[in-house]
């Protein structure tokens, strides 16, 4: 399972970065997934449950936005949502399409005591 390994590094960080800022316990982590990032949501919430025990983040409240896929087309400049990973401009047909944003993976926060 991929979100065991997600799981595993979240909390590794989640560790290190409540020692540097002398944190005894984690109540909730806030994460932003990109709808392309390949990470299922609830499936990471479970492992990160399963994985915590123990440690100053358990029981700590996974919030997890995800973030939609959004393209650029550089034929016509418009910024559009990608629905059913269509990766064609609906404004004017066209295939050469950036992705800007849809992938991401990261921590916005971590609140404590």
């Amino acid at each position: 399972m991929h979100e065991l390994a997600v799981a595993e590094s979240l909390l590794r960080i989640v560790q290190d970065e409540s020692k540097k800022h002398g944190l005894l316990r984690v109540n909730q982590v806030r994460l932003r997934i990109g709808q392309l990032s390949t990470v299922v949501p609830r499936a990471l919430s479970f492992s990160f449950e399963v994985i915590s025990q123990g440690t100053l983040a358990e029981g700590a409240h996974l919030a997890m936005e995800v973030v939609p896929l959004i393209g650029h087309c550089q034929d016509c400049d418009a910024d559009f949502q990608i629905d059913n990973y269509l990766f064609l401009c609906p404004q004017c047909g066209g295939a050469l399409v950036t992705l800007v944003s849809g992938k991401e993976l990261e921590i916005v926060d971590i609140e404590g005591e």
